[in-house]
């Protein structure tokens, strides 16, 4: 028997994709998604699970960013829990960034 994919699954990915967009780097001018510190988006059921990582391990924010995302994504509906990861592997270079921020940033 297949597994019926929850159609909310989704819409809740599209409303995580929107408040991470909204959540930007303290040092630069780049919301955090564009920046490309968000490297999975799951929804299982009620449970969202993130893995995010940050430009450096020893970033100014390390431990206020990850908080900050946690508490702005618990604020979609149909999730009862939200699982962060910090990871550090594969570690963040430029290359992570989207096309729209590298043009912002003049690395386009």
């Amino acid at each position: 028997m297949r597994a019926v994919k929850d159609p909310r699954a989704h819409v809740i990915k599209e409303n995580a994709i929107a408040i991470l967009k909204s959540i930007y780097d303290p040092e630069l001018p780049l919301n955090i998604y564009e920046l490309g510190l968000i490297y999975k988006i799951e929804v299982d059921n009620r449970d969202l699970r993130i893995e995010m990582t940050l430009t450096t391990p020893s970033c100014p924010v390390a431990e206020s960013l990850p908080q900050q995302v946690q508490y702005a994504l618990q604020q979609i509906a149909d999730i009862d829990n939200v699982m962060l990861d910090l990871v550090w592997d594969p570690p963040w270079d430029h290359n992570k960034l989207s096309e729209g921020a590298k043009l912002q940033l003049g690395l386009a």
